[in-house]
């Protein structure tokens, strides 16, 4: 096929829509394979600040954005027009819940629409962002046929879902095989083959329907199993028992085991969104999915539960909440990160504040809030110092960040409530787990 050879010897030209935290990553992998990448976004700051070599996500400095600048490979544009230029073009767009926690596929269908407007004979379309089975081979597929070409004939269409890990330093992009499913089998062999100049392994499936369905399976098992070892600490709490040791402990079985561990909450953009979106799906079916939802429930409830734990040990000090002052330590959705997104420590916030509590929080990964689709909290990180952690009535660990040292927010602190185990092996009266 051409467009096999065009990839082969380099030539394809690579476009890629949404530079967050999983386009921004597979731009850096296409232009060190040698492929010119344009990079599309309506976000115009984002595209200013990478043309001056600047990073807004923290595991990309800004030197590899500097370096991607320097090979004369990497454009980052806000002009879609420039997509009729293109040989591949990856969607990277997000996927969230509505209001009613339903899937909001604004973006993908706005995306869908505006390639139908540039769509050429020849070029190869996959989308990667997180959806239900369906989307690509049906809703996708009507949208861009829209431009009277026909998928599979005049142009090949491909889901290969993101398994982007942001923070682990054991698995980059290149790393992690990647699923890819097509429309057609030309379709596959065509995205498989673009796949396969910049990652260790491909893993090519029969249809776009199971890639899609693979990557919902892999958050819903993650997502079930939080919820069962959050259930279980709420229940050990009440027995006196220390869920983090029964985990360690149960660790030591070689098999049969995978520790999972609790937390305020579910965060990011995968985990706590994922699941719903084969809920929805499900009701086409006439089908409901009681494990799932049931597991929603109890990991939505966590921060509400944390909450409970504050109240509890301010009230043992004689301090209700109304007035108290509260830190929150960590604001994104786990450690050594920078995304907020769906972070349990904005519910945290809300909860407080609607309690008349006077919440401050400190991340020094995240300088200051931006403006979200439920938040907006316009807050600034707080330094933490011996004489800053004394004024608060409660600090409550809600990420737990190696740059901390937890044994100095535990001797400075009033009241520490722990839902990460950070303080772990540091022994004081004034630790609550939650």
């Amino acid at each position: 096929m051409e467009i096999i050879k065009k990839i082969e010897n380099r030539t394809a030209r690579i476009g890629i829509i949404g530079l967050g935290y999983v386009g921004l990553p597979l731009v850096r992998e296409f232009v060190k394979a040698g492929f010119h990448v344009t990079g599309f976004d309506n976000d115009q700051q984002k595209v200013k600040s990478l043309k001056a070599a600047k990073s807004y996500i923290k595991h990309i400095p800004a030197e590899v954005i500097a370096e991607m600048n320097r090979s004369g490979r990497f454009f980052p544009t806000t002009d879609f027009s420039r997509l009729k230029t293109m040989t591949c073009i990856i969607i990277c767009v997000p996927t969230p819940l509505d209001q009613h926690r339903e899937p909001d596929m604004t973006y993908v269908r706005e995306t869908a629409r505006t390639i139908a407007l540039y769509l050429r004979k020849g070029q190869l379309i996959i989308l990667e962002s997180t959806t239900y089975p369906g989307t690509t081979d049906e809703d996708m597929k009507t949208i861009l046929e829209e431009s009277g070409l026909r998928a599979g004939e005049d142009f090949s269409l491909a889901y290969s879902p993101e398994r982007e890990d942001p923070g682990n330093p054991d698995f980059s992009t290149a790393r992690i095989p990647k699923v890819v499913g097509g429309y057609t089998k030309q379709c596959l062999n065509s995205a498989k083959a673009l796949y396969d100049t910049v990652v260790d392994r491909t893993v090519p499936v029969s249809s776009t329907r199971v890639a899609e369905a693979t990557k919902l399976f892999e958050n819903i098992f993650r997502a079930v199993n939080i919820a069962l070892v959050n259930e279980l600490k709420m229940l050990f709490d009440r027995m006196g028992i220390n869920v983090w040791e029964v985990i360690a402990t149960a660790s030591t079985k070689p098999f049969g085991f995978m520790p999972f561990y609790p937390g305020p909450g579910l965060g990011g953009h995968c985990i706590p969104i994922d699941p719903f979106y084969l809920t929805w799906k499900a009701r086409e079916y006439d089908f409901h999915t009681r494990f799932i939802e049931l597991a929603g429930e109890i990991n939505a409830f966590m921060p509400y539960y944390v909450m409970g734990r504050i109240i509890d040990g301010l009230n043992a000090k004689g301090r209700g909440i109304k007035g108290a002052k509260i830190l929150i330590i960590g604001l994104a959705y786990k450690k050594d990160v920078d995304d907020v997104r769906e972070s349990p420590s904005l519910k945290l916030i809300e909860l407080l504040t609607e309690k008349d509590a006077r919440v401050d929080y400190n991340d020094p990964n995240v300088p200051k809030t931006h403006r979200m689709r439920r938040y907006d909290l316009k807050m600034r990180s707080v330094p933490i110092t011996a004489n800053s952690l004394k004024k608060y009535d409660c600090v409550v660990i809600s990420t737990n960040h190696t740059a901390y040292d937890y044994e100095f927010i535990v001797r400075h602190s009033r009241l520490v409530v722990d839902t990460r185990n950070a303080t772990a092996g540091i022994k004081s009266s004034r630790i609550i787990k939650a």
